[in-house]
């Protein structure tokens, strides 16, 4: 794309310059829960992998796949998210469906004005690449009044980094929340039986729901198949524009607004002067978007006993509070706590 071009559609984008990318880890830069996963498909699905994307399912699907953070990506770009197939199937059952998300959450929609006369189109980019040459099926859910838009998208060359742009209407019919709920639902198809297939693709917003209409199942017919994607922008407008790089740190903290995974333990050493519960505060690093669900791990040297530590939520700053009884009296002792899972994804 020439300067030129770019200039334009910035401009055409009716959006500002910075924070106009609705998707949050679109370059797949953060990956809390770790980098490899094996074994997803069935039993093994939900928040999983990199941060802020689901893989989910329905039914019981064959398939299995490996997700990894991967160094392949395109220019520009340091890494995409890859599935691999491990287990194949050359013929998906009818309630079969595999699939990727993200949601959005309602009050950071309110400027695409849906539901009203000014409601605007939205365009969503992202670069994909896929070991054979198909058509994929994506849509976009309004989950605050399900409402609905499916498309395709197609892979012309197997192997082959390739950008693709699709812009959606706007919809004046059905606004979203002004909340911190799920809003917008973007969802791109990996594998769907003949339940999922029918109807047509959207021409404007619906209530009546096609999920993956045209949709192939080529790249899921043998094991080492693989499908990648990166570079993820939705955006206000009609345009596509560059990619919105935002800073490791900028991207990471708004992971962490929905999942936050300790990365040390914390040590308290304290004097135990008698059989009591001592308390301990571990701040987090942002805001979370509701009470999360907090696991934490401990241990403790034989002044306290782990078994009795209790976790007692969030405190008005946003610290996770733990407690754990001490067995003895002496000098020093000692106890550690790592928050292993602290949970308010969407």
């Amino acid at each position: 794309m020439s300067k030129a071009a770019e200039l334009a559609a910035l401009i055409g984008s009716q959006s500002s310059l910075s924070n106009r990318n609705l998707i949050i880890n679109g370059a797949m830069q953060v990956a809390q829960r770790g980098t490899s996963v094996a074994g997803l498909g069935d039993g093994t699905v939900g928040y999983v992998g990199l941060d802020r994307f689901r893989l989910q399912k329905s039914g019981s699907p064959l398939v299995r796949y490996t997700m990894t953070q991967d160094s392949n990506a395109p220019a520009g770009f340091n890494n995409s998210m890859k599935l691999e197939v491990t287990t194949a199937d050359s013929s998906v059952g009818s309630d079969h469906l595999q699939y990727i998300d993200q949601f959005i959450e309602a009050q950071n929609l309110q400027q695409l004005s849906f539901g009203n006369s000014s409601a605007k189109s939205i365009t969503l980019s992202f670069y994909v690449k896929c070991s054979t040459a198909q058509t994929f099926a994506l849509e976009l859910i309004n989950e605050d009044n399900s409402r609905y838009f499916n498309t395709t998208y197609v892979v012309s060359s197997a192997d082959t980094w390739e950008r693709k742009t699709i812009t959606f209407p706007a919809d004046t019919a059905s606004g979203f929340n002004d909340d911190n709920g799920r809003g917008l639902r973007v969802r791109w198809i990996l594998a769907a039986g003949s339940n999922f297939t029918d109807g047509s693709v959207s021409t404007a917003w619906s209530g009546t729901q096609h999920i993956a209409t045209n949709h192939q199942n080529t790249w899921v017919a043998a094991t080492s198949r693989t499908w990648q994607i990166t570079g993820i922008q939705l955006e206000v407008g009609e345009q596509a524009t560059p990619f919105e790089h935002r800073s490791y740190g900028d991207e990471l903290a708004r992971c962490q607004r929905y999942f936050y995974k300790q990365q040390d333990d914390q040590i308290h050493s304290l004097d135990i002067t008698s059989s009591q519960t001592y308390h301990a505060n571990r701040e987090l690093p942002v805001s979370m978007r509701t009470t999360p669900t907090v696991t934490v791990s401990i241990n403790a040297d034989s002044g306290f006993d782990a078994g009795t530590v209790s976790i007692n939520g969030l405190t008005d700053e946003q610290k996770v509070a733990v407690a754990c009884q001490s067995n003895e009296t002496r000098a020093r002792g000692y106890f550690q706590f790592n928050c292993t899972s602290v949970d308010a994804e969407l």
